[in-house]
């Protein structure tokens, strides 16, 4: 949530800062606003409500502003209405500190009052001028950067990533984070740091992840990491292996539409870096061994969102192939349960980022309590990467549309090869149906791609629904898992109503919801619960539901009257997630250009939640 962007080197900041903070709209904001510093010390702040264009037509492209060094901020409102006062950059009361803050200080009110008791006045309703005023008070302690953003960090309870010019230090920025990310760039006599890489690849590839609870100094081409004593941290850059296109809109109207016909490339790709020719998987990239494999009893997959919808997913395959029993978790609730563990628990914890903080959180509680983590991310270096145990990347690439698509579908694959190198060392599955599943893994792009290429009936059935107000989806099983993913889409970016149920549960109480012209969604792709299914949707048109079955290739058990239905190419049924999925995203993304919204930017939501 949130953007950050810094600056230091030999050009105009602010045009930097602004193409910087474009790169990060997809994190959703309210507000924009920059700082920029000169080379004697003064800070001049501009800031505006609304979109980053209307800030960037008042500072023409940042060219009235002269200094070369400073700091952006997109902000997503959390404390204090979205308004201009209290948009980022924030001030001391002598604006000679100036910062942007991502996450939330939990104990702000506290913070506050003592400040308040100390004669500090406050102008905005933001925790994060509390944070700049804290900082303030250490500085004029120690008139150290380094020292004050120690006592702060020590200090607050919550998470920030914050980013601090001192009018005492031109030409340098300090920054600390702890559970929001924040990376740094150096190219050259330049250096960068930002919320997220697509912010500086334009101008680097090598990129370092600050670490929770650290802080650095950034210079004209230098940076400098401290631990919380101030003692000098040495670490490594890593090279960002994807360009810039892949950020890039290369012709689509959106980034989402862009982003689901590379659903066939990342889900080769992710396959294709584990499964091997011989037909078994590979999971040594990831650092688990087979041995590890072996004592695992039970797993629990964790995730918020989409993520957790992979994780249903998943519950059925492993349970299917491997034998191994599965618990899905919403991690936002499982932080805050008291779990109980066993000796062979491993913890899957799933997220795109690499920086959810509900799920960061959730992995540091099975950890603390000696429990195995396994992550399944897509951001090399990122915060629940470093902290796993093991790490699964999967191969998506940067995902800029704040709906997800093709991040949904790598992990789909990854839990798909997990699944079978879980049921190879246990020996579940004989040699031939794992190379009849293998196959079927190789074979979805191709099939994945035939459901893009008739998107056409899709859009027609999205016209005939723009009006509708109220969606229900239902399946069972596997099926009940790709509803709930479908229902998200259709809530996140068409903002009509929608709800997933499990079939068989829609005798008990929910079905008192169906009226006429309501639309009920079907999924039936799983032979042994179809003519249950088919029921369930009978019984809906009964009551004056309108039906649209998603099924497979060859069923033909289908509910009578049925108004709409829409073939999935054959596929081994656990892995038909993959390609019931990607027609309820495209009708989802259709009906939200009819609806006249804003596809990658949906209301209220951002891309990363790296806040509670």
């Amino acid at each position: 949530m949130c953007g950050i962007v810094g600056y230091i080197g030999t050009q105009k900041a602010a045009p930097i800062l602004l193409d910087g903070l474009k790169k990060l709209e997809y994190r959703g904001y309210d507000s924009a606003g920059v700082a920029v510093q000169t080379s004697d010390g003064v800070i001049d702040i501009r800031k505006e409500m609304g979109r980053l264009r209307i800030l960037a037509e008042k500072l023409d492209g940042g060219q009235v502003l002269e200094g070369r060094c400073g700091i952006g901020h997109t902000r997503w409102a959390t404390h204090g209405k979205p308004d201009s006062l209290n948009a980022h950059p924030h001030t001391n009361a002598e604006q000679s500190i100036v910062a942007v803050h991502n996450g939330i200080i939990e104990n702000y009110s506290e913070l506050k009052k003592n400040l308040a008791a100390r004669g500090y006045e406050f102008y905005s309703e933001t925790d994060t001028e509390v944070a700049i005023k804290l900082v303030d008070y250490y500085y004029r302690g120690h008139k150290d950067p380094i020292k004050a953003l120690s006592e702060f960090a020590l200090r607050v309870r919550g998470s920030f990533a914050l980013a601090v010019l001192f009018r005492d230090y031109p030409d340098e920025i300090y920054a600390v984070r702890k559970d929001s990310p924040m990376i740094v760039g150096i190219a050259g006599g330049e250096s960068y740091l930002a919320s997220d890489v697509p912010a500086i690849l334009s101008y680097t590839r090598s990129v370092y992840y600050v670490d929770n609870l650290q802080l650095c100094r950034l210079g004209k081409g230098t940076v400098e990491f401290f631990n919380l004593d101030g003692e000098r941290v040495e670490k490594s850059p890593v090279e960002i292996t994807w360009d810039m296109k892949a950020a890039e809109k290369g012709g689509y109207e959106h980034f989402m539409l862009k982003e689901m016909h590379e659903q066939p490339a990342v889900i080769r790709d992710t396959v294709n870096s584990a499964l091997q020719d011989d037909n078994s998987v590979d999971l040594s990239e990831t650092g688990i061994s087979e041995e590890e494999l072996k004592k695992v009893r039970r797993i629990i997959a964790v995730g918020c969102g989409s993520a957790y919808h992979v994780g249903v997913a998943a519950q059925y395959v492993i349970e299917e192939l491997a034998h191994v029993p599965v618990r899905v978790e919403l991690a936002s609730e499982y932080r805050y349960r008291t779990p109980l563990f066993q000796e062979g628990d491993l913890v899957i914890v799933i997220s795109q980022s690499g920086e959810t903080a509900d799920s960061l959180a959730a992995l540091r509680l099975a950890k603390n309590h000696g429990a195995k983590t396994f992550a399944v991310v897509n951001v090399v270096g990122s915060a629940i990467a470093r902290e796993a145990d093991f790490v699964f990347y999967t191969k998506a690439g940067p995902e800029i549309s704040v709906a997800t698509t093709k991040a949904y579908s790598a992990q789909l694959a990854a839990v798909y090869l997990i699944a079978l190198k879980l049921a190879a060392v246990r020996g579940t599955v004989s040699a031939e149906r794992n190379a009849e599943l293998a196959s079927a893994l190789r074979s979805l792009p191709q099939k994945v791609q035939m459901l893009l290429d008739e998107k056409e009936e899709i859009k027609r059935f999205a016209f005939e629904a723009m009006n509708k107000k109220d969606v229900f989806f239902i399946g069972r099983g596997i099926d009940y898992a790709v509803s709930i993913e479908g229902s998200l889409k259709l809530k996140e970016i068409s903002y009509v109503h929608s709800e997933a149920y499990a079939a068989g549960e829609l005798k008990h109480g929910t079905i008192s919801l169906i009226e006429d012209g309501t639309l009920v969604v079907g999924l039936l792709t799983q032979s042994g619960v179809i003519e249950k299914t088919v029921s369930n949707m009978e019984e809906t048109r009964t009551r004056g539901a309108v039906l649209a079955a998603f099924t497979a290739e060859n069923n033909r058990k289908l509910p009578a009257g049925s108004d709409w239905t829409f073939r999935i190419p054959e596929t081994d049924e656990l892995f038909a997630a993959s390609l019931a999925v990607v027609p309820l995203q495209l009708f989802a993304y259709y009906l939200s250009v009819l609806r006249g919204n804003d596809v990658d930017n949906p209301r209220h939501l951002a891309k990363s939640v790296t806040v509670e």
